[in-house]
């Protein structure tokens, strides 16, 4: 099948080529006026469709952001101008094969096209767009969405930089990691609030590995070496194919904030998954880490089915749910619980200003298996000590966005603030913005503002909220 006539580039998958600009837009319901900032939301939007089996992260970047002042609305969208992104509309045309494709030979410095459309975070003014595979992060104006250019953080940044990078919102300290294919294979960092690196520390491995995610405290950097990564024969052959180890424990490093590799502590794990991270913090003795694991599919036997398990993650048919892990940093052991098994969960959000400290709320994405992937089905809010959960969805026929939480300008509790979403309808193609109440169980009673959207937005990844405070400070 070729690119052009792929079902992911078509219907509400389809990529849109408009760039616009939406201001007072009507609203059903009531916007919050205590709602005050912006819903920034990252993914892939294909410019030029390349030959091959197009996948659904092969998209160029595409951001979508929602500003809230006071009860008004603005809609704006703008396509992340990458590197890879320029040549390819100076050409006229797509330069680059899929990730499900042989990558181009020809290209050593860029074998596959780093498009940034995986997540985006708010760092020292600007909007930092990155790339789940480890690439060139790029500086975004927070009001404009222009592409200013690749981010290179004062010219102190010396590696990569993988998707999933923090903000510690309450020093403004960008906390990320880096992982390839050559040693050490894993690195971490941290620039200040003044866009400059200030740290940085090698992480080696056996090998090359496939993390997806990190996790910080206030003292530590949790980094991941997990039991799915390259196929050995594949990667010898230079193609990009996953396999999963049943065998291999989960390894996770340990590390002090501004440590250094001699003060690394690795600690064994179930060998598992893991796409996204909850929070971390300290307890005592341990440190402790909530994410969502994926569950391990088995054999009539009860054996891991390993192809299966590698095929599954490759097309994003995902089977999750709310885990938690406690690495004793006294003793070496670590424990480890399923807080829920009883709903399909991911792409979870928190209360990001107490990132690093004990958190008790979790705001995820219900995840329904279709055909071309897990369907954003609905939103769910998760008490992380007993896996009490509240959920929501409009109907089987709508497809939500990651939902980060919002919180509300007097902030006098966690849970204190909103929901956003972009949400699609499957049969009409259109779009809404949809506004929930995330306190206590309100999650349930639906949405409480909805503002039709004159445009469909396609569906993405990652989303931040950055608070009108925050927002503020954009240079």
């Amino acid at each position: 099948m070729s690119a052009i006539e792929s079902p992911l580039l078509t219907g509400t998958h389809g990529p849109i080529h408009d760039e616009s600009v939406y201001e007072d837009l009507p609203v059903i319901g009531e916007l919050p006026k205590d709602l005050n900032g912006a819903y920034f939301r990252n993914g892939p939007n294909a410019h030029y469709a390349g030959p091959g089996r197009y996948h659904w992260f092969d998209g160029d970047g595409m951001l979508h952001a929602a500003y809230f002042d006071r009860g008004r609305l603005t809609y704006r969208n703008r396509w992340v101008r990458t590197s890879c992104f320029r040549e390819e509309e100076a050409a006229g045309r797509a330069l680059w094969p899929g990730i499900m494709d042989p990558p181009r030979a020809d290209r050593p410095d860029m074998p596959l096209k780093d498009t940034s459309n995986t997540d985006v975070k708010f760092h020292a003014g600007k909007l930092v767009t990155m790339w789940y595979l480890a690439g060139q992060p790029y500086q975004v104006d927070p009001w404009t969405l222009e592409t200013i250019g690749p981010a290179d953080f004062k010219g102190t940044l010396k590696t990569h930089v993988s998707a999933h990078s923090k903000v510690d919102e309450q020093t403004d300290e960008f906390i990320y990691f880096d992982y390839g294919k050559q040693w050490p294979y894993m690195s971490y960092g941290i620039a200040g609030p003044d866009g400059a690196i200030r740290h940085t520390a090698n992480v080696e491995l056996p090998g090359p590995s496939l993390p997806h995610d990190m996790a910080f405290t206030k003292q530590h950097v949790i980094l991941h070496d997990l039991s799915l990564t390259y196929d050995p024969e594949a990667f010898a052959a230079g193609r990009h194919k996953l396999r999963f180890f049943s065998e291999r424990p989960a390894r996770f490093a340990v590390i002090p904030k501004y440590g250094s590799e001699r003060e690394i502590r690795w600690f064994e794990a179930e060998p598992c998954f893991i796409y996204h991270v909850v929070n971390a913090w300290e307890d005592g003795d341990e440190v402790v880490m909530v994410g969502c694991r994926y569950k391990t599919p088995r054999d009539l036997a009860g054996v891991p089915d390993e192809q299966r398990f590698a095929k599954a993650i490759a097309h994003l048919q995902i089977e999750a749910h709310l885990y938690e892990w406690r690495f004793n940093l006294r003793t070496g052991a670590t424990r480890e619980r399923l807080i829920d098994d009883t709903i399909n969960t991911e792409f979870p959000t928190m209360n990001s200003w107490l990132q690093g400290v004990p958190t008790r709320y979790s705001y995820n994405v219900l995840m329904k298996n279709r055909p071309l992937g897990a369907q954003f089905a609905g939103l769910a809010k998760y008490d992380c000590t007993d896996g009490r959960f509240t959920a929501y969805s409009g109907g089987d026929h709508l497809w939500y966005s990651e939902s980060p939480f919002a919180p509300s300008d007097a902030r006098s509790s966690e849970d204190d603030g909103y929901l956003v979403s972009f949400v699609t309808d499957l049969n009409t193609a259109t779009t809404e913005l949809q506004v929930f109440d995330a306190r206590g169980t309100s999650l349930g009673d639906g949405p409480v503002a909805r503002i039709p959207l004159p445009r469909r937005v396609p569906h993405g990844f990652h989303a931040t909220w950055v608070s009108s405070q925050r927002l503020g400070r954009a240079s």
